[in-house]
């Protein structure tokens, strides 16, 4: 057949580049939960911007060693987001500790004396602890995330309130006060007290119960009783639910979410409540954003629902969508709003599997099993996780790969990218929650064998490229090679398609990529900026480089 001037024209045009040959989309990549970067910060521990409200309830620095309120605050988080802090480091959400109100006295555990600092001791969901900020400052907080591109996870307590003091009266009617959880079956971890003096919630309860009366009293020394009684009535006529107390907690805690579009919740101690309270948080939740999306669409940051990642204290993404308590109770959290479990398993798996072997089996678990359309939130340290997987800060670089690399989200724990030593010289989950490290970063101390701004550095790249590359967390893996070890994460979504390739291994020149990359395309290498073209398919660079993160131009 002749040639034709048109058909040739339609040759050169389309027949260059097939689709299927393409490698990335030329869009901008979506944000997706699966392939989220979270940051995870103790707002008391992470940066001061306001030392006006240093002191409140007459709570003193008296405290055990780092127990005591030390001056973080919500403006602190803000102040980052607007000097690109997060953005620099690929992050897309942070999830920031409680806020509420925390008790007003302290008490001793066991490894001495404490202040609420944390969070996870509530007095008045209603209110914020004045030791983070005003509500104004959380407004802001929300609005400069979503300015930057961030979304912004609350973490949620519904299972306890806070221990019981000479100034926090006990929520009479609304708790039980022991016995104390022994773990050996559903009824021994969920109807009972986590430990001495942590009233547990009468979450399974439908009867109704009166407000405490320090609570009003409160609310009305604080000049705002007929406004929460008011809002309260609302509520209750609106859903029909009985005034029972786990009714009251998610009225006051999507509130937030219908206030300022906080966009998903973090939630504790999910395996030591009925697994139907999370469904009923989440129906509200959903409405709640929804409707604040509705009301505020010049600030919303997209149309996704609200989100959910739930803590079951040592779930394995071995679990998949079931967690099975001592006693062979099962129960499946994920059929009750949750997207996603934080994965407890990576950090023991790194100490001796290859990571390809983790890599595969993630990627099969999350998109051929059963967590398909589900995820995982991985981490290598947390605030109480005693054992994390690099305490003394001395393999950083590979604590940075492994966990950036590794199918699911990523939660990196305020101060990994700053290897914000995890041994303070404290007692118990303290040595997990010292002060962040500004002036190891600002001064660039050395350590044995890096220093603080070059392993800063390699967690910004792998952050920003994980960021512009869904498929890293959320696509396909494929083992390219054993020796270097590479391979590659390919996505296709609707009609978003990414594929990379990594090679970790340090200073590679020469890489096999014909299975990844066409012959004559242009590779950057993300970690050094170099670019190459594909020839005969193989890429040649010429710097050195910790490894390499290949993406088409």
């Amino acid at each position: 057949m002749k040639t034709t001037p048109l058909l040739l024209f339609i040759i050169l045009i389309f027949g260059c580049k097939a689709p299927e040959e393409q490698t990335t989309s030329n869009k901008k990549a979506p944000f997706m939960w699966e392939n989220a970067t979270v940051y995870f910060l103790l707002a008391d521990r992470f940066n001061n911007a306001d030392t006006t409200n240093d002191f409140n309830f007459g709570r003193e620095q008296d405290g055990a060693t780092l127990r005591s309120f030390m001056g973080g605050d919500i403006k602190g988080i803000t102040e980052k987001i607007k000097s690109g802090y997060f953005t620099n480091l690929g992050v897309n959400a942070i999830w920031v500790n409680p806020l509420v109100e925390q008790i007003h006295g302290s008490v001793d555990e066991g490894t001495g004396k404490t202040y609420g600092f944390h969070g996870y001791w509530t007095k008045d969901w209603t209110a914020l602890d004045p030791n983070f900020g005003t509500m104004e400052d959380l407004a802001e907080l929300v609005k400069t995330a979503h300015e930057n591109d961030i979304r912004i996870l609350l973490d949620v307590v519904m299972n306890h309130t806070g221990p019981v003091t000479k100034q926090d009266p006990i929520w009479k009617d609304w708790v039980r006060i022991g016995p104390n959880c022994t773990y050996q079956d559903w009824e021994s971890t969920v109807k009972c007290t986590l430990v001495d003096n942590l009233p547990d919630i009468l979450t399974e309860s439908e009867e109704e119960v009166e407000l405490p009366q320090h609570l009003l009293d409160k609310w009305e020394k604080e000049g705002r009783l007929e406004k929460e009684l008011a809002e309260l009535d609302e509520f209750f006529e609106r859903t029909g639910f009985p005034r029972a107390p786990k009714y009251y907690l998610i009225k006051w805690i999507t509130d937030y979410i219908r206030e300022y579009g906080v966009d998903g919740f973090r939630v504790d101690t999910v395996k030591h409540t009925e697994a139907g309270i999370w469904g009923e948080l989440y129906a509200e939740a959903l409405k709640a954003l929804k409707d604040w999306k509705n009301e505020n669409p010049e600030e919303k940051l997209d149309d996704l629902d609200f989100y959910m990642v739930g803590e079951i204290y040592n779930y394995s993404i071995y679990d998949g969508l079931e967690y099975t308590y001592d006693g062979d109770t099962a129960v499946n959290f994920f059929d009750e709003g949750f997207h996603s479990m934080i994965n407890f398993s990576l950090k023991w798996e790194l100490k001796d599997k290859h990571p390809d072997e983790i890599f595969a089996t993630y990627d099969s678990l999350l998109n051929r099993g059963e967590l398909k359309d589900k995820s995982v939130l991985n981490y290598l340290s947390s605030h109480d996780d005693g054992n994390p997987y690099d305490a003394n800060r001395t393999n950083v670089f590979n604590t940075a790969t492994y966990l950036m690399l590794t199918p699911g989200a990523a939660q990196i724990y305020y101060g990994d990218e700053t290897a914000r030593l995890l041994n303070a010289d404290a007692e118990g989950d303290a040595k997990l929650r010292s002060l962040m490290n500004w002036q190891e970063l600002e001064s660039d101390t050395r350590r044995d064998g890096y220093s603080i701004k070059e392993i800063h550095n390699h967690w910004q790249k792998l952050g920003q490229f994980r960021k512009n590359h869904p498929a890293i967390g959320a696509g396909h893996h494929q083992k390219i090679s054993d020796a270097p070890y590479s391979f590659s994460r390919t996505l296709n979504q609707n009609d978003f398609k990414d594929k990379v390739m990594v090679v970790m291994a340090e200073n590679a020149k020469e890489i096999a990529v014909k299975n990844v990359f066409i012959e004559n395309q242009e590779v950057k290498n993300f970690y050094t900026g170099e670019t190459s073209t594909v020839k005969n398919g193989v890429l040649t660079f010429e710097k050195d480089s910790r490894l390499l993160l290949l993406e088409a131009i």
